[in-house]
């Protein structure tokens, strides 16, 4: 006996949110605004130290602390 197996297309992969990237800057805020332009320009120059650092000053800046915003 044969079995056939059914072909599918392949599904395009799942990309889960990233949990290190801050999920939204500080509205009106410019140093998030300067943090999260030259994260950008790190991550497209593939300099994932920089942007690495750009993150976490983005984390750690005062408005994004509970409460403070």
């Amino acid at each position: 006996m044969v079995v056939s197996r059914q072909q599918t297309a392949p599904q395009p992969p799942v990309t889960p949110p990233d949990p290190t990237r801050p999920l939204h800057l500080a509205p009106g805020c410019d140093v998030c605004a300067a943090l999260n332009r030259q994260r950008a320009a790190a991550e497209k120059a593939r300099d994932i130290r920089r942007a690495t650092s750009c993150e976490m000053e983005i984390r750690n800046h005062p408005k994004h602390r509970k409460g403070t915003a």
